[in-house]
C-alpha cells in the first residue's frame, strides 16, 4: 500500500512537473520523435563543421611530399600552442579577478565609509556604482559582442559537439567576455565568473589556431597552422579545460570536466596536452597570487579564486551522519531541477518576448535588475543583529570587522561598536555570493553570466541548514557545519548540471580535503539521479533553447525502431555528376542549402557508380577561383601527374567569417558555360551504411566519429574482404601471442603494400572505375 502511495506520488508529481513551461501528450516514443523532428527544423539553420579527414587528390598530394621533420614540427607546434593557451587563459583570469575585486573593492570601501553618516547616501552610492558597472557590461555585449551574453558553455559544447555557431569564437568576443564580466560580476549580479572564463580560455585557443584576427591586424603568418576544424577542436578542447582550472585553481578538475562535460570526442594524445594546458594554468594562477600577497594588486588580496579550505574541519565522519548527507542529496536534485525549469522557462519568455523589442529593452531590463539586486543586498543587512567579533587570541589571524573594500569575513555594517560584524552584510558584500530567486531572474539577461558561484551559495546555505540540525540532534558527534555547507553546495551544482566525476575533483581541489572525497560522491550521485528523474541537465537545457542541436551521448528509445532509410525519406538526395557544367553547380547551390552532394560516375559497363562527397564549401571554392574550368566534358588526362593547383586549406571556412556565398561569386556567361571534374577534389572513402541498419546504431556513428555527413546505400551484393583486429595491429614479434595491442598503428608488412606509390598519386582518384576517353 506504501510503495503504491509512493509510485503514484511520484507520478503525480511528474506530472505536474512537465505542465511548469508546456504540457505534453501522447506516448514517450511520439514525444521523442517530435522532439526529434523539431530538432531537424530547428537544425536546417545551423552548419556543422567538419571534423572528418577529407583524403582527397590535394591531402594525398600533400601528405606525400611531408616527413618526419614536418611531423615533428606539427606535434611540437601544438605542445607549443598547449603553453600558450595555458599562459593566455591564465593572465586573462588574473586580469579578470583583479579587476572585478578592485572595482568591488572601491565600491565597499565608498559604500561602507558613507554608510557611517548617512544610510540613505550610503545606499545612492552603492546602488550607483552597481549600475555603472552593470550598464558597461551591457553596453559592450548588446554593441560590441552579443555572443558573450551568458556562460559561452552550452555554445562551446555545441562547437565541440560539432555545430558552428557563428561568432562564438571571435576576437571580439573574447573582449566582450573579459570586459563583460569585470561588470556584471563587480556590479553584484546573481552570477560568476567561472562559466565565462571557459567561453574565454576556448576564444583564446581558438585565435592562436587561427594565427590571430586579420579583421584587427592582429595576426601573424607564423601562428597559421592549424586551418582544419579537427585541430581547432583539440585547442579549444585545451582551452576548455584552462578556464575551468583557471577558474577554480583546480587543474585535474579541468582537464575532467573538458572530458565529461563539454566535449564529444576524445583520444589518449589529447588528454596529455589538455593535461599540460591546465598545468601551466595551475603555475601562473599561483604565481600572481603569490604576487599579490605582497600587496601589489590592491583590495584583491587572495581573493576572486574560489578557495574553500577546511583541512581543519571535520576530520571524521559517522556512519549516523549518511541519512542527513543522504538528504542533502535529494535536497540538492529537486532544487537543482526546480532551478533549471524556471531558469528554461524565463530564459525563453524573454528570448521569445522581451529581446525581440531591441537592444534599449535588453539594457533596460539588465539595469532593473542590478537595482532590485542592489536593493536587496543592501537592506537585507539592517534585519540582522550585530555580533561580537570571535575571540582575537583564539583567531589572530583574523581581522574583525575586516577594513573596508578589503576581500573578507566580518563586515561591519550599521553597527553601534567597532568590534562588531553583521552576518548578512559579510554575506552581501563580497563578490561570491549572490542567491536562489535573483540567480534565476538574472542568468538569461544580455551580460556574462556563470551559474557556478550562484549554485555554490544557494547548495551551501540548505547545507548548513542541515548540518546545524544535525548538531543539535547529535550533540554527541564532532560535527562541524562547515562540511555540510560543501556537501550542499556539491549537491546543489550536481542536481542543476548533472555532472560527477569533474565536480567531485573540482570541490576536492578547492577544499583540500581528500577525506571528503567519499561523501561528495554519494551527495553527488544521488542528486544527479533525483535530478534526472524530472528534466535535463542545466547545460544541455539551455543549449536546446538557444537552438544548438545536440548529440547527445546516448541515442533515444525510439531510434531503436527506426532504419536509416526512414530517417532520410523526407531528403531529396541531390547529385553532381563528375564531370559537371558551371551553370548546373550554380543552379543547384541557389535552389538548396545542402552542404554536402555525392557525385556519381558511370563505369566502363555502363553501371552508376557513386565515387565519392564533395562539400558546398568546396564547391564554392572551385567557383570563386575560376582555376579548373575547363571547355570540355572530358576528364583529366590521367597519362601525367595532375597539377595542383589548390592546397587542403583553402577549403577550409575560417573561424572569423561565414565562408564564401554563392552570392559572393560573379562569373560571366562564357564562364557558366564551362566544365569541371569534380573527381581530384571530392571525399572518395565517405562513410556508408546500409539501409536497413538502426538509426541507434547510425547515431552511435555519427556521434562518435564526428561525421558531417553517411551515405545510405542498398545492401551490398558482394564482399571483397575483412579487415579483423589483427590486420590493424604492429607485430614487433613473431610470437603474437605476447603482442601488445596498440590501437593507433599499422603492421610494417601490411603498410608497405598500401603505401600510393608516384604512379597512383599521379592520378585521380577511382581513375579505374571511371570513363577514360
Amino acid at each position: 500500500m506504501y510503495w503504491n502511495g509512493i509510485q503514484n506520488g511520484l507520478a503525480a508529481a511528474r506530472h505536474a512537473w512537465s505542465r511548469l513551461p508546456e504540457s505534453e501528450s501522447g506516448t514517450t516514443d511520439d514525444r521523442e520523435r517530435d522532439e526529434f523532428s523539431s530538432r531537424q527544423s530547428t537544425s536546417d539553420s545551423v552548419e556543422s563543421l567538419d571534423y572528418e579527414i577529407i583524403e582527397n587528390y590535394a591531402y594525398r598530394e600533400e601528405q606525400a611530399q611531408r616527413g618526419k621533420l614536418y611531423l615533428s614540427y606539427y606535434v611540437g607546434v601544438k605542445w607549443l600552442f598547449s603553453l600558450l593557451i595555458g599562459i593566455g587563459t591564465g593572465l586573462a583570469a588574473v586580469f579578470i579577478n583583479l579587476a572585478v575585486e578592485n572595482f568591488a573593492g572601491w565600491k565597499f570601501a565608498a559604500t561602507l565609509s558613507i554608510n557611517q553618516h548617512s544610510y540613505f547616501a550610503g545606499f545612492i552610492v552603492y546602488a550607483f556604482s552597481n549600475l555603472a558597472l552593470v550598464f558597461s557590461s551591457v553596453f559592450i555585449v548588446t554593441h560590441f559582442a552579443p555572443a558573450a551574453a551568458g556562460s559561452g558553455i552550452p555554445e562551446i559544447k555545441g562547437y565541440l559537439n560539432g555545430i558552428d555557431t557563428p561568432g562564438i569564437l571571435l576576437f571580439r568576443t573574447l573582449i566582450g567576455k573579459i570586459f563583460g564580466s569585470i561588470g556584471s560580476v563587480g556590479g553584484g549580479l546573481a552570477l560568476g565568473k567561472e562559466g565565462p572564463l571557459v567561453h574565454t580560455g576556448a576564444c583564446i585557443a581558438s585565435l592562436l589556431g587561427q594565427g590571430g584576427s586579420t579583421k584587427y591586424h592582429i595576426s601573424s603568418r607564423w601562428l597559421q597552422v592549424f586551418k582544419t576544424d579537427r585541430d581547432r577542436r583539440d585547442l579549444v578542447t585545451c582551452g576548455c579545460a584552462a578556464g575551468v582550472a583557471a577558474a577554480f585553481r583546480a587543474p585535474v578538475g579541468g582537464v575532467l570536466f573538458a572530458l565529461e562535460e563539454v566535449t564529444s570526442w576524445w583520444r589518449s594524445q589529447l588528454m596529455w596536452r589538455v593535461f599540460f594546458t591546465s598545468a601551466v594554468v595551475a603555475v601562473v594562477v599561483r604565481s600572481a597570487m603569490g604576487w599579490c600577497k605582497n600587496g601589489n594588486c590592491g583590495h584583491f588580496g587572495s581573493g576572486g579564486f574560489i578557495i574553500w579550505d577546511i583541512s581543519g574541519g571535520q576530520e571524521d565522519y559517522s556512519f549516523k551522519e549518511l541519512l542527513p548527507m543522504a538528504v542533502i542529496g535529494v535536497i540538492g536534485g529537486l532544487l537543482g531541477a526546480l532551478f533549471n525549469q524556471l531558469t528554461l522557462y524565463i530564459a525563453s519568455w524573454r528570448r521569445n518576448h522581451l529581446h525581440k523589442k531591441g537592444t534599449r529593452f535588453k539594457i533596460i531590463e539588465v539595469c532593473l535588475v542590478s537595482l532590485i539586486t542592489s536593493a536587496i543586498s543592501f537592506g537585507l543587512p539592517l534585519l540582522r543583529k550585530c555580533s561580537p567579533c570571535p575571540d582575537s587570541e583564539a583567531n589572530s589571524s583574523i581581522e574583525c570587522p575586516r577594513k573596508p573594500g578589503m576581500y573578507g569575513n566580518y563586515v561591519n555594517f550599521y553597527c553601534v561598536k567597532d568590534k562588531e560584524y553583521n552576518d548578512l552584510a559579510t554575506i552581501f558584500f563580497n563578490t561570491q555570493v549572490m542567491f536562489y530567486s535573483l540567480a534565476v531572474v538574472t542568468y538569461g539577461t544580455a551580460v556574462p553570466a556563470g551559474q557556478f558561484v550562484p549554485g555554490i551559495m544557494i547548495g551551501s546555505t540548505y547545507g548548513r541548514l542541515v548540518g546545524m540540525f544535525v548538531v543539535n540532534f547529535y550533540k554527541k558527534l564532532n560535527v562541524e557545519e562547515g562540511t555540510y555547507a560543501l556537501l550542499g553546495a556539491a549537491s546543489f551544482l550536481g542536481g542543476s548540471m548533472r555532472m560527477t566525476v569533474s565536480l567531485c575533483v573540482i570541490m576536492v581541489e578547492i577544499t583540500n580535503n581528500l577525506k571528503l572525497l567519499p561523501l561528495i560522491m554519494l551527495v553527488l550521485l544521488i542528486s544527479k539521479a533525483v535530478g534526472d528523474i524530472f528534466n535535463e541537465g542545466f547545460y544541455e537545457a539551455q543549449a536546446h533553447l538557444r537552438g544548438i542541436p545536440l548529440l547527445e551521448s546516448r541515442p533515444r528509445q525510439y531510434m531503436r525502431k527506426m532504419t536509416a532509410k526512414e530517417a532520410c525519406t523526407n531528403q531529396k538526395v541531390v547529385y553532381f555528376p563528375r564531370i559537371v557544367k558551371v551553370a548546373d553547380l550554380v543552379s543547384v547551390l541557389r535552389s538548396n542549402k545542402h552542404n554536402g552532394f555525392p557525385v556519381i560516375d558511370h563505369s566502363r559497363s555502363g553501371e552508376t557508380l557513386v565515387i565519392g562527397l564533395i562539400l558546398r564549401s568546396q564547391v564554392l571554392v572551385l567557383l570563386q577561383s575560376k582555376l579548373d574550368f575547363q571547355h570540355n566534358p572530358l576528364p583529366y588526362d590521367t597519362r601525367g601527374s595532375l597539377p595542383i593547383r589548390h592546397t587542403s586549406s583553402e577549403f577550409v571556412k575560417p573561424v572569423s567569417s561565414k565562408g564564401i556565398s554563392i552570392e559572393d561569386i560573379h562569373l560571366s556567361q562564357e564562364d557558366l558555360e564551362m566544365y569541371i571534374d569534380l573527381a581530384p577534389f571530392l571525399n572518395p572513402s565517405p562513410y556508408l551504411v546500409p539501409e536497413d541498419m538502426s538509426l541507434a546504431k547510425v547515431y552511435n556513428l555519427f556521434r562518435q566519429l564526428g561525421l558531417r555527413h553517411i551515405f545510405v546505400v542498398p545492401r551490398a551484393s558482394r564482399v571483397i574482404g575483412l579487415i579483423t583486429r589483427k590486420d590493424l595491429l604492429e607485430e614487433d614479434r613473431e610470437d603474437s601471442a605476447t603482442m601488445e595491442l596498440q590501437s593507433t598503428s599499422v603492421r610494417d608488412h601490411h603498410s608497405s603494400k598500401r603505401v600510393f606509390g608516384k604512379s597512383s598519386m599521379e592520378q585521380p582518384l577511382l581513375d579505374n572505375l571511371l570513363t577514360q576517353e
